[in-house]
């Protein structure tokens, strides 16, 4: 198998652009109608998200070792949409059927096989991982609104206890569903560390034409019912048990796993792991815009061992990066980055240009775009609205 001609072709195909995207689904849809009732009722936002994701996946299915905890990851979460074993054959067939399509004369038997061997091989590495955890959890989570509180005139804060446990990390992502936008799932970190009630504080902003955000933030109410589907993620997951000292860089809603990870230094410490230093530096364009303020200021005045610092301004969520940088030493932190895309764009940029190691930064994009693969349907999103 040839991974290099695999994404030669695959890219051949991506320059069509939507058009690629509009022969996929119409050829999965009117050869499996069934498929239909998987995906959001308006398709707006998929565009090409799943034709993307998929291709990009399988032709670089060489290097699948690294890419299995994320492939295993996708399969457990993809239990959600009831997929089973036939719906990955009949993806995969459309798949197929979109390269021959484009590629013309290019697609020969040759590449075709390599194509089909690799998206079974991916494919099932997703469907061992599904069936594994189909021993043990559930396909998703039922949980009640608890708290619903509009901290500003585009963002919430809400609380939710699953009916079952959930299990997750900080700094990792739940994908959320609600009857009020029945299909559209979108991710959000949880805000806090697991607690022994069970509670899930998520931070929601709402976007100018997203499909789920605004009824997260202006129709949710206390006593509605949500879905969560499992855990996914490790960008931002801290290693248990201490290290390195933490500079932490929030911007906008990305102050959510962040803050989850300062309670996990939080209870790792009162269990007599050793204590780390954390640096918290949030930005905001205004002061209003610091929603969570009175959470940070009370965890900072509990421990000694954390600094909240808040930039502001027009460019509070850019100057919040060079803040940040300016805390020296930065060789010998771990840092992490979480806010909109131009924000950790200069993190990542200024901190390898201060030298710091690459193996020290953990970045996640978490604004317009969602930062990880966001799954809609039956298919992959970066969308996170």
């Amino acid at each position: 198998m040839d991974a290099a001609r695999l994404q030669r072709s695959f890219a051949v195909v991506l320059h069509q652009g939507d058009r690629a995207a509009q022969h996929f689904y119409a050829y999965l849809f009117v050869a499996y109608p069934e498929l239909r009732d998987m995906f959001p009722i308006s398709m707006a936002a998929q565009r090409d998200k799943l034709l993307q994701a998929l291709g990009h996946i399988v032709s670089h299915v060489d290097r699948l070792d690294r890419a299995a905890p994320y492939l295993e990851s996708l399969g457990r979460d993809h239990r959600k949409f009831s997929v089973v074993g036939s719906h990955y054959a009949q993806i995969g067939q459309a798949l197929l059927a979109t390269l021959e399509h484009f590629l013309g004369d290019a697609w020969t038997p040759e590449l075709a096989g390599d194509w089909a061997y690799a998206y079974d091989q991916v494919s099932a590495a997703m469907m061992r991982a599904a069936e594994h955890a189909a021993r043990s959890q559930p396909a998703w989570w039922t949980a009640d609104v608890l708290e619903h509180e509009l901290r500003g005139p585009d963002l919430a804060v809400f609380t939710v206890r699953p009916t079952m446990p959930l299990p997750y990390w900080p700094g990792q992502s739940l994908s959320l569903e609600c009857p009020l936008r029945p299909r559209v799932w979108r991710y959000f970190s949880p805000a806090n560390t697991p607690r022994a009630d069970g509670t899930i504080e998520f931070h929601v902003r709402a976007y100018r034409g997203g499909q789920l955000s605004p009824a997260l933030v202006y129709q949710l109410r206390e006593g509605d019912q949500i879905r969560l589907g499992a855990a996914v993620g490790d960008r931002l997951t801290l290693l248990p048990g201490g290290g390195r000292d933490l500079l932490l860089i929030a911007g906008g809603t990305g102050l959510a796993p962040l803050r989850a990870l300062v309670e996990q230094v939080e209870v790792e410490t009162g269990s007599g792991v050793p204590v780390r230093g954390v640096e918290l530096y949030v930005g905001a364009r205004t002061d209003t815009d610091l929603y969570d303020l009175e959470t940070l200021r009370g965890l900072q005045a509990a421990h000694r061992w954390l600094s909240v610092v808040t930039v502001t301004g027009d460019r509070g969520r850019d100057d919040v990066v060079a803040a940040a940088l300016s805390a020296g030493k930065l060789g010998d932190l771990e840092i992490y980055a979480c806010g909109p895309p131009a924000m950790v764009a200069a993190a990542r940029e200024d901190l390898a240009a201060a030298g710091v190691p690459a193996d020290r930064v953990h970045v996640e994009e978490y604004d317009g775009t969602r930062y990880r693969p966001s799954t809609t349907g039956a298919g992959y999103s970066a969308a996170a609205r």
